[in-house]
């Protein structure tokens, strides 16, 4: 295990008991770098448990819904951070109404073990909080939100000065160029972006995969493979392991 900022956390892992009263809360997380930055934010901070990295994953594809990271390097982020998955299983087009039954089902199974929270990585989307917060009254948890309100620009920023390393695998071709799918999200990255797309993608204007930085004991060795354009609008580059 290499040293890092997370070696007191990984360690801790390994003894719960040193847990005992601290909030236990699932964590939402995509594989990309606001979900990286947000977990980075609260084990900074040592004031709650992480006992799972909560995902959905598409059946027919076997993938990170939106993202279009394989199953099988998102178990690799998970080992590699120490901290088990938890996938709620959807097809490739759910309705809104199955997609919330699905979260329903999990929500309650870990509320019943006395999981009170779930934490997201939104930053600004009002909407989008509205109805995380909705859904999780319906079953009398409560949602975390460490990245809310801050500047955009200076989370991009502080995600590659604290050492992160991500690639692009999705572009929405209606805000962003394809050009950039499959590119390394760095300091020339930020600076190509056209103006009105948000650093952080907080729009939908791309996502991405988090293969390096302080949340883990190993770098997620992946390569670049196949690009290919989805939905007439979302441009994928699919990543393989090693």
């Amino acid at each position: 295990m290499r040293p890092g900022l997370l070696r007191k956390y990984h360690d801790k892992t390994l003894k719960p008991a040193e847990d005992a009263g601290r909030p236990q809360a699932l964590f939402t997380w995509s594989g990309g770098k606001d979900s990286a930055m947000a977990l980075h934010e609260l084990v900074g901070l040592e004031n709650r448990t992480i006992i799972a990295l909560l995902t959905a994953v598409t059946e027919e594809y076997g993938r990170v819904s939106m993202h279009g990271v394989r199953e099988s390097l998102l178990a690799l982020q998970a080992e590699s951070i120490g901290i088990p998955l938890l996938k709620i299983v959807i097809p490739k087009d759910p309705t809104g109404a199955l997609y919330e039954e699905r979260m329903r089902e999990v929500l309650l199974s870990q509320k019943s073990k006395g999981i009170a929270e779930v934490v997201f990585g939104d930053i600004f989307l009002k909407d989008v909080r509205e109805y995380r917060e909705g859904n999780l009254a319906r079953v009398g948890m409560k949602g975390i939100f460490p990245l809310w309100g801050k500047d955009t620009s200076e989370l991009a920023r502080s995600f590659i000065a604290r050492g992160f390393k991500a690639v692009t695998t999705c572009v929405d071709t209606d805000l962003l160029g394809k050009e950039f799918t499959g590119r390394e999200f760095d300091r020339q990255f930020l600076r190509d972006l056209p103006a009105g797309v948000d650093p952080c993608g907080e729009n939908g204007e791309f996502h991405t995969f988090v293969y390096d930085g302080p949340l883990f004991r190993n770098r997620i060795v992946c390569r670049k493979g196949e690009r290919v354009l989805r939905e007439e609008h979302f441009y994928f580059c699919d990543l393989l392991p090693g």
